[in-house]
């Protein structure tokens, strides 16, 4: 078939003038060449279906036979995976695309307000690929505006070019420094540090990827308006993109209004993405501050007439550059503000705007906020709506509820109508605001949709009256009526190829109905529109307008779900149809049309029957049932005889079954006619004509139209035409006729026609200016030789509505009505309360008032803070008040749980409306509520707390913080107990920790850590919170009170040996032996001691010295004898009772200061001769060697660390200035174990916590007891621990295979468990030394792990709860005599279960003992004496993070998403850092880096553990990923090691249960359980 023949044939055919013409060429290209292309004729590949804008899409084989029938409904409902950091599920704003990709198949492109990008089988909905483009915008940034929440993304509807198969899109996003992800709503980036990019997608690629660089789009200096640069945190882009030629381009408005925005039109390169041109609706020469002329139009598309032009709509604005004077439209403003435009598109890409059209009411519009820019301005199709006096029209509508129709080659200009009104081709005032662009379908001669809140969905035909001026007709509504609240979806016609009789009308809504489908044309006897079909779709996002493929509809939601919908079953028949009668004369027959059906597949004919009105009749049907072959036929006759006049139709169905799944059972076959009549025939649409307006208002009044019909063949003569005031059988009434037309009483009615010529029609203009408000009507009976028919005409003329607005006072006594004094206010509410109070709004107008319009509505709905409204429905967008009607919305004030004693706060929260009262104008109302804590403790007089909460304080930085421990109370313990008691014994500061600890002191602690580190509740009161072992689980915390009459509100400087006192310098730490370095003078004060005050008490003398905290010592010299010069550090144990910034010595060390002294030069030797610890290469230096003292009947355990969710030993606390050794056992007789810790404290307890761990020497055990300086009581953090009932607790002694091992006292090491038995303590090595087999849990003993191994010849415990089983022990893994084996058994704590890195190492009898290689090992005979040196390893868990072992990196990208790198990393660092960034996973590479994110990126996966092998530089003990293969660079296909952690999150924290926080990865060799 020749090429040429087939251009002429596909653009000679209906389809031409509606199929888009890039995709026709596409689709002859393929004819052509026998080559997929990319594109079909089917595709939706911009909004609305084209770039016209009107939303007419004849391409998508929308049957209404099959539409409307039960076969077409949901066909999938897809899952939009995305949930950034948690904040809820994906959005779909932007509408999708549809497209056909060179492969033949079509796809499904979505953008979602995450910035994640999809590709869906647009027959499943299956996700083929997708992909993150930024992070989002985040609502909370916007300062209460959440009309899209909680992320701003991708929001206005990109498009593609079928050429090319390039997605255009654009997206909001934060600057550089934020793409982390690292925030959240509660600390979010900021709105200044939002940013706009322009992204090109190449459809075709498998991961969709980028045609070029993102462009952003900020810091760029309009080209109009050089002054203005466009900042993207306070623009917004919503309106559809438009392509046009080389250039692409994008709108942009506000949030809310808020902010110093401009509207733009913003253009692009479609090759490179460059900018090209930068357009502000804001001019000038208006300061910068002047904000508005958004271009939003509710996400409409920005529209181009295929001729060079663009054309868009713009909403209000603040440069007030118009007002009396008229402007015709080729004089535009600088400020386009409430605007319909037409700009030049120039040859490089820039715009001149050439004309353009604004209302008359501008200025009340813009006092208003009724845009005229919440529709777009769309252009009707001229092969329909065209007249000979205006060939080209657009239509758009704004929020003032008013449709205008312009001339697009004369928009209209300023004022430039008589009285200075509208110079338009139309104008119809809607009863409400309108946001969804108009429905056009240009079948049956010309019909217009507009969906208005509220109400009823408007039907208007078009005609031209007989001057050749175009007619807009109201003839019809829906039954439906549209949702209470803004969303109501564009108006979206369809067509079968444009075949009359098969035109549809859709409508989205966000309310009732969410898909409703109707037949496009009205009955031809009157009547709503005929619904046909309809759906529910949860959370259909607002303005959507249905979007199409072959045969399918799609619609997007704001819950994460994208649906399709369509017929999923295939037609077994292929029937002619549709079959087209023409006009038949009324009540006569057509000739008989035969109506041939082939099989598709083999089929059964069980019945042919009519669906539908009388006006169709079919014969010749088979009389059984017809058996048909594939290609087999039959055929049946039907005939027309119409029964009415008009187009009409019904569908022949076919009635069958067959053999396979997936086929209808049923065939419709659609027949259609038009019944005509040979006489003349009158009809009057609309036959009732209402007026609804605010008298005076509008000069000249307001007019509407009628349409008289001839619906007949013979020329119609109107014979007479009689009015009445009263009712449709009169009294009737002499009209008034003047030459321009018919008046009476307020009406004036023009263009009366006297004859109609046949099948013709004339419009009927009724004007309508009333002199004063009230009600009116008018009642015509047109008498003419095609019969008699009445035409109402009814009208109100009302006054301005006035707005009452009011708040319900929170003391019940009233109501607070707004003015320029008032407050709206919660009072006080408090802590973990919710105090719930009304607005009201009033219609406060008079009887006669027009109803009350909420035009702009922003509640503070889903907003951060503690005040907010229950929902944005109540007194939304779109609420009506008649005179006297009120409407109410309930907001909140919700204070959360906070410690006692918290100073009040102030929350608050903005709601911004406009009631339509001219008097008011828009409202900007703050709502304040004042959050209260409870007050406990001595009270002021105004009821406020003496002793007020000043926050979380880290514990032991280095010592105690507070001086004293009052009391402890492990039942009990509250704020207010605490604050009493330390209050009664006078001292400033109250603390509360581990629950049931009070703290009392008189010097602020020195470093404050966040509110959420103090984390335990009171053993007293749950509701309050007494201090906590931090976020991280890393320090103990306490809840610090001050008593605010002496309180200074500063905080500690950095903790040091103060240099210089009063004279004083500091000349050194001095150990004493035997005495004290000087003794002339002497005080201890345990509450305000100090360097300061002991300088004081000092002053008559040279010398003096602090030690112990709170003693003070004066002397005249030192003694050389008792005292010698030591190192610093010794002195800097602990803090003085009085200033927790300095340190006052310790125990026997004593810091000296001299008056005008000079600091000796320190001896290594002589401090090596007077200190017990070994000199290192470290000046600090602590003993190791002191030895503890040996008490009756008790075992010395070692040195253990304390630990933070609870104590080490928890059943009991004491101690004090006389503590000792002797004395803590005495006071915790009764109880198994007691430890002495920071030389005055003492505890009990039957078991030691799990958390606490033996350490491996003394270092942290240092401190001498309060009450004898020559026995040791622990130190900050750390206790020496005893047990009690036995002489001594044995080092496990490994002995050959039979032997036992024994214990004489505390926990032991299980000699034996069923088969096996105990061989020593082993070191863990990197990969495991038991690989058989393993499991954690919180049950572990002994015998449970020997049980769970039974099938294996060797099995450990380690680390308290761990077990891990084996055939042979791995290599470097050996036997160690030392203590490192120590902890107890998570359920038993009389038996070891390992330690960190250890393990209690157990072997079946009669097994040889083999390393993994299979070589045997020899068990030595006598007792090892010396520890094996810690060898390198991965610990399997760091605090709550649990290891998976070694991972590759690189594979297809970074296995995880974010980077932080230090010299002296260790694994504890960076768990550290991803727990601050909320990461779920981390790993080290190369030593110095940690890489952690919320899941492991693309094919890395698990690899051997002794691939990582690089040691961390601040710790050698650690291994730290590998680096071997990291000089290669990213991406270069090798692969380079990480060891990832999995994060482990503490649920219950005192009873000590873990639960796992994210999926564990593959290769993971044990789990924890509950």
């Amino acid at each position: 078939m020749p090429a040429d023949f087939l251009i002429a044939m596909a653009f000679s055919c209906s389809l031409a003038p509606s199929v888009p013409k890039s995709l026709l060429y596409l689709y002859i290209f393929s004819l052509i060449t026998g080559v997929a292309s990319l594109g079909a004729s089917t595709d939706t590949y911009t909004w609305g279906g084209d770039y016209l804008r009107n939303g007419y899409q004849p391409n998508h084989n929308m049957d209404p036979a099959v539409v409307g029938s039960a076969n077409f409904g949901q066909l999938f409902k897809t899952s939009l995976p995305g949930n950034f950091n948690g904040i809820g599920p994906e959005q779909v704003f932007s509408q999708p695309l549809v497209f056909t990709g060179n492969d033949g198949v079509q796809y499904v492109y979505l953008a979602t307000t995450q910035n994640n990008i999809y590709k869906l089988n647009a027959k499943t909905g299956a996700i083929v690929s997708s992909r993150n483009m930024h992070v989002p915008f985040l609502t909370a940034d916007l300062d209460g505006c959440v009309d899209i929440n909680p992320t701003v993304g991708v929001t206005a509807t990109g498009t593609i070019d079928p050429a090319t198969g390039i997605w255009y899109v654009i997206a909001k996003t934060y600057s550089e420094p934020f793409q982390n992800s690292l925030f959240g709503p509660t600390n979010s980036p900021g709105r200044l540090n939002g940013r706009y990019y322009f992204h090109g997608i190449d459809t075709q690629s498998a991961n969709l990827t980028a045609a070029f660089a993102p462009v952003m789009i900020d810091g760029r200096t309009f080209r109009n308006n050089p002054s203005r640069m466009f900042q993207g945190g306070n623009q917004h882009s919503r309106p559809g993109l438009v392509l046009a030629g080389d250039y692409v381009y994008t709108g942009y408005a506000s949030h809310c209004v808020q902010y110093n925005f401009t509207g733009a039109i913003i253009g692009h390169d479609k090759t490179t993405g460059a900018v090209v041109e930068m357009f502000a609706t804001e001019g000038g020469p208006e300061p910068i501050t002047v904000k508005g002329g958004g271009v939003w139009m509710s996400g409409g598309g920005i529209t181009y007439d295929g001729s060079g032009s663009l054309f868009f709509a713009s909403g209000n604005g603040f440069a007030s550059q118009l007002s009396i004077t008229p402007i015709p439209g080729r004089q535009p403003p600088s400020a386009l503000e409430q605007a319909a435009v037409n700009a030049k598109i120039n040859s490089d890409g820039t715009l001149s705007i050439i004309d353009f059209f604004i209302p008359f009411e501008k200025q009340l519009l813009d006092g208003a906020d009724k845009d005229l820019g919440t529709t777009p301005l769309e252009i009707l199709p001229t092969s329909v709506f065209t007249c000979p006096n205006v060939k080209r029209m657009g239509i758009v509508t704004g929020k003032s509820g008013k449709t205008y129709v312009l001339n697009l080659d004369n928009l209209g200009g300023y004022q430039m109508g008589p009285n200075k009104l509208d110079n338009v081709v139309f104008v119809y005032q809607n009863e409400n605001s309108v946001y969804a662009g108009a429905g056009v379908m240009p079948l049956g001669g010309g019909y217009i949709y507009i969906n208005i809140i509220k109400y009823q969905t408007r039907v208007f035909k078009f005609s031209c009256d007989g001057s050749g001026a175009p007619q807009f007709t109201v003839v019809a509504n829906t039954a439906e009526y549209n949702a209470n609240i803004l969303g109501t979806g564009h108006g979206t016609t369809t067509s079968l190829s444009g075949q009359d009789g098969s035109g549809l009308y859709w409508v989205s809504d966000v309310e009732g109905l969410n898909l409703r489908i109707y037949n496009a044309i009205p009955p031809s006897g009157g009547g709503p529109l005929t619904l046909i079909n309809k759906f529910n779709i949860p959370g259909l996002t607002k303005f959507t307008r249905p979007v199409f493929g072959d045969g399918r509809v799609y619609l997007g939601t704001t819950t994460g779900f994208f649906y399709g919908y369509g017929s999923p079953v295939n037609l077994p028949l292929n029937c002619s149809s549709p079959n087209a009668f023409g006009q038949v004369p009324l009540k006569n027959s057509s000739a008989p049309r035969a109506i041939t059906c082939i099989a598709l597949i083999g089929t059964t004919v069980t019945g042919v029957a009519l669906s539908g009105n009388n006006n169709f009749k079919v014969s010749n049907l088979p009389t059984s049932t017809v058996v048909l072959a594939k290609g087999g036929s039959f055929s049946f006759q039907a005939v027309f005889n119409p029964q009415s006049v008009g187009p009409l139709s019904s569908d022949a169905i076919v009635n069958t079954t067959t053999a396979v799944a997936g086929y209808s059972i049923n065939t419709p076959i659609t027949l259609t006619g038009t019944g005509n009549s040979l006489a003349p025939l009158l009809r009057i649409a609309p036959n009732t004509v209402s007026f609804n307006i605010i008298s005076g208002q509008q000069t000249g009044g307001v007019n509407q139209s009628s349409i008289f019909t001839n619906a007949g063949d013979a020329t119609l003569n109107i014979q007479n035409i009689s009015y009445s005031l009263k009712g449709e059988t009169g009294p009737w009434v002499t009209p008034n006729i003047t030459s321009s037309g018919v008046q009476v009483g307020p009406f004036t009615f023009y263009s009366v026609p006297k004859t109609i010529p046949g099948n013709s029609q004339s419009t009927f203009t009724i004007n309508y200016n009333p002199t004063a408000a009230g009600n009116h009507g008018c009642f015509l009976s047109v008498a003419s030789d095609g019969g008699t028919v009445i035409l109402n005409v009814v009208a109100v003329a009302g006054t301005n509505p006035t707005a009452l607005v009011e708040f319900e006072r929170y003391d019940g006594s009233g109501w607070t009505k707004l003015d320029s004094t008032s407050v709206f206010t919660f009072g006080n509410v408090t802590e973990s309360q919710t105090r719930n109070l009304k607005l009201r709004v009033t219609n406060n107008g008079s009887t006669s008032a027009v109803p009350l319009s909420i035009t702009v509505s922003k509640p503070p709905f889903g907003v951060q803070g503690i005040v907010g409204a229950v929902n944005n429905a109540d007194l939304a967008e779109g609420t009506l008040l008649s005179a006297g009607q009120s409407a109410m919305a309930t907001l909140y004030c919700s204070v959360p749980m906070s410690q006692v004693n918290v100073p009040s706060y102030q929350g608050s929260a903005n709601w911004t409306m406009n009631t339509g009262d001219p008097a008011l104008g828009k409202l900007f109302m703050q709502f304040t509520c004042n959050a209260v804590s409870e007050q406990v403790g001595p009270l002021f007089t105004n009821g406020s707390a003496q002793y007020g909460y000043i926050g979380c304080f880290r514990e032991n930085s280095p010592g105690r913080q507070l001086s004293t421990n009052i009391y402890t109370d492990i039942k009990g313990n509250t704020n207010d107990k605490c604050i009493a008691a330390c209050s009664a014994a006078g001292w400033i500061y109250a603390g509360t920790q581990y629950q049931n600890e009070c703290w009392c002191g008189n010097a602020i602690p020195i470093q404050q850590d966040l509110e959420r580190d103090c984390n335990y509740v009171c053993t007293g009161n749950g509701s309050q919170t007494c201090g906590g072992n931090g976020y991280f689980g890393d320090k103990a915390r306490m809840s610090l009170f001050s008593d605010l009459t002496r309180f200074k509100n500063v905080t500690s400087p950095p903790l040091s040996i103060p240099q210089s006192v009063n004279g004083y310098n500091y000349v050194g730490c001095y150990a004493e032996k035997g005495g004290k370095a000087m003794g002339a003078k002497a005080t201890t004060d345990s509450r305000f001691m100090t360097v300061e005050l002991c300088a004081a008490f000092c002053s008559a003398y040279p010398y003096f010295s602090v030690e112990y905290a709170q003693e003070c010592y004066c002397g005249n010299s030192i003694s050389n004898t008792i005292a010698t010069l030591t190192f610093d550090s010794l002195c800097q144990t602990m803090t003085c009772k009085g200033n927790n910034s300095e340190y006052c010595g310790a125990g026997n060390y004593a810091q000296i200061y001299q008056l005008n002294g000079m600091k000796p030069t320190l001896s290594l030797s002589s401090a090596a001769a007077t200190s017990s610890s070994p000199i290192s290469a470290s000046v600090s230096v602590v003993s190791t060697t002191a030895t503890p003292l040996s008490l009756t009947n008790y075992a010395y355990m070692g040195c253990y660390n304390e630990t933070h969710d609870r104590r080490a030993l928890n059943a009991k606390a004491g101690g004090g200035s006389t503590n000792t050794l002797n004395s803590c056992a005495s006071f915790c007789l009764g109880y198994s174990y007691f430890g002495v810790e920071f030389g005055s404290e003492c505890y009990c307890a039957n078991e030691i916590y799990v958390n606490s761990i033996k350490q491996s020497n003394e270092v942290g055990c240092s401190n001498p007891c309060a009450g004898n300086s020559a026995q040791r009581c622990g130190g900050p953090d750390y206790l020496n621990m005893y047990y009690i009932n036995a002489t001594s607790v044995t080092t496990p002694t490994v002995t050959a295979a039979g032997s036992t091992l024994t214990s004489t006292g505390g926990p032991i090491a299980v000699a034996s468990a069923g088969p096996f038995k105990f061989i020593g303590c082993y070191n863990e090595v990197v990969g495991r030394a038991l690989t058989g087999n393993a499991v954690a849990n919180s049950s572990m003993t002994v015998g449970l792990c020997a049980a769970f191994c039974s099938g294996f010849r060797y099995f450990s415990v380690e680390y308290s709860q761990e077990c891990y089983c084996g055939n042979a022990i791995s290599p470097g893994s050996s036997v160690s005599a030392s203590g490192d084996c120590s902890m107890t058994c998570a359920a038993d704590p009389n038996e070891f279960c390992g330690g960190p890195g250890w393990m209690n190492m157990y072997q079946k009898n009669g097994t040889t003992p083999t390393i993994s290689n299979g070589a045997s090992i020899a068990v030595t005979t006598n007792t090892v004496t010396s520890a094996t040196a810690m060898s390198t390893s991965a610990p399997q868990r760091i605090g709550p993070w649990l290891s998976l072992g070694c991972y590759t990196d690189n594979v297809n990208g970074r296995a995880l998403s974010s980077i932080y790198a230090d010299n002296t990393m260790t694994l504890e660092l960076c768990a550290s850092k991803a727990m601050s960034a909320n990461a779920q996973y981390f790993g080290v590479e190369y030593g110095i880096e940690c890489w952690y994110g919320s899941s492991i990126i693309g094919g890395n996966a698990a690899s051997p553990q002794a691939e990582c092998n690089m040691k961390c530089p601040g710790n050698p003990f650690e291994w730290c990923g590998s680096g071997n293969r990291l000089q290669i660079g990213p991406n270069d296909g090798f692969t380079f090691v990480i060891g990832i952690y999995l994060f482990l999150e503490l649920l219950t924290r005192n009873l000590g249960k873990f639960i796992i926080r994210a999926i564990f990865a593959p290769l993971v060799n044990f789990a924890l359980v509950r």
